[in-house]
């Protein structure tokens, strides 16, 4: 059975005549089922996710139509493109720059989105693109723009799209590569600062939940030459930043997708994680709150989870609730370190 849709894709079913008969390309911040009904209209659609647990949630229904990767590549074949505004405006350009090379000239340029979320910036988005956007639709606070692509098109080159900085947690010193989006992608956050700067030393194998750009288990296997690191994320983005960021700093790991435990088959002796608690514009407790409560069944006896959280979130209960022993091992008005054992 059908989920209901957003309200972005309500705006987008009046305006469904923009898609029929189309070899459509959609990318972007997708989060309900529409693009099943875009299959219906289109002449041949292809769903670009860089998020594992959309692409879950729609691979039993879309099949070879959804593909999950940080990058799409191959020659022009489509003639119109549907961008859903990520939160990130910086994650759209490199969605822009990525696609339109897949485009045939003349393609259509539809963005659609939130007008919280950056969609209002599309006349400078697609500015290198072609002319002046037109705005189609405007409802419940969404919009719907429509471009487009008549300017010459560069390659997109994947290695220019990376930031790179250098981030100093205790003695420890790393290089970090990070796409747009990413978390932790132009400085290291004050929360993990915090949580590296707590974490005691390690031997095993560990899981860093939520990586991101790879700080967290790229400095702690510098640290602990002997530690097993795994790192996970949902994000396709991230992953590849982690890869980056293991690769450029000499270090071993093992990165892959899992939606929460999803891909997870192992058990470690450390969970090290800074736990995303947002999701588009919306605060975002539940897979956060299920990696804390099912985390015991992945770790080792004597094992042990270490999160930093915001002050104001409420974990420690959650936390109290499944792990036998739990302790506030570092705090400041904003943040707190929780280290817990099975």
């Amino acid at each position: 059975m059908s989920s209901p849709i957003s309200a972005v894709s309500q705006m987008l079913e009046r305006n469904q005549a923009l898609f029929v008969g189309k070899r459509l390309l959609v990318c972007g911040a997708l989060d309900d089922d529409y693009p099943r009904q875009l299959a219906t209209l289109a002449e041949t659609l292809t769903v670009f996710t860089t998020d594992y647990c959309y692409y879950r949630s729609q691979q039993a229904t879309l099949g070879d139509a959804i593909l999950f990767d940080h990058q799409l590549g191959g020659a022009p074949r489509f003639d119109a493109l549907l961008l859903l505004m990520p939160k990130a405006k910086a994650e759209a350009q490199y969605l822009l720059a990525m696609m339109t090379p897949l485009l045939e000239a003349g393609a259509d340029l539809l963005l659609a989105g939130d007008n919280r979320g950056g969609i209002n910036g599309a006349d400078k988005l697609l500015a290198p693109y072609g002319e002046k956007p037109i705005k189609r639709d405007s409802a419940r606070r969404c919009s719907l723009y429509h471009g487009e692509l008549c300017k010459p098109v560069a390659p997109f080159e994947l290695d220019s799209w990376f930031g790179r900085y250098q981030c100093k947690a205790g003695d420890t010193e790393l290089t970090v590569l990070a796409l747009p989006g990413v978390f932790s992608a132009a400085e290291l956050d004050l929360g993990t600062q915090m949580l590296l700067a707590a974490v005691p030393p390690m031997k095993g194998e560990l899981l860093d939940f939520g990586c991101g750009a790879g700080v967290i288990g790229s400095v702690l296997a510098k640290r602990n030459p002997d530690l097993l690191v795994n790192m996970v994320d949902i994000s396709a983005l991230a992953l590849e930043s982690s890869r980056r960021t293991l690769a450029i700093n000499g270090l071993q790991g093992k990165v892959t997708p899992s939606d929460v435990y999803s891909d997870v088959s192992t058990r470690f002796q450390h969970i090290v994680s800074n736990p995303p608690f947002h999701a588009g514009l919306k605060t975002f407790y539940a897979a956060t709150e299920t990696f804390l409560a099912k985390a015991p069944e992945f770790l080792l006896p004597n094992g042990s989870l270490t999160i930093v959280a915001n002050a104001f979130l409420r974990y420690l209960p959650i936390l109290e609730t499944h792990f036998k022993r739990t302790e506030v091992i570092s705090s400041d008005t904003k943040f707190k370190v929780y280290m817990s054992k099975v």
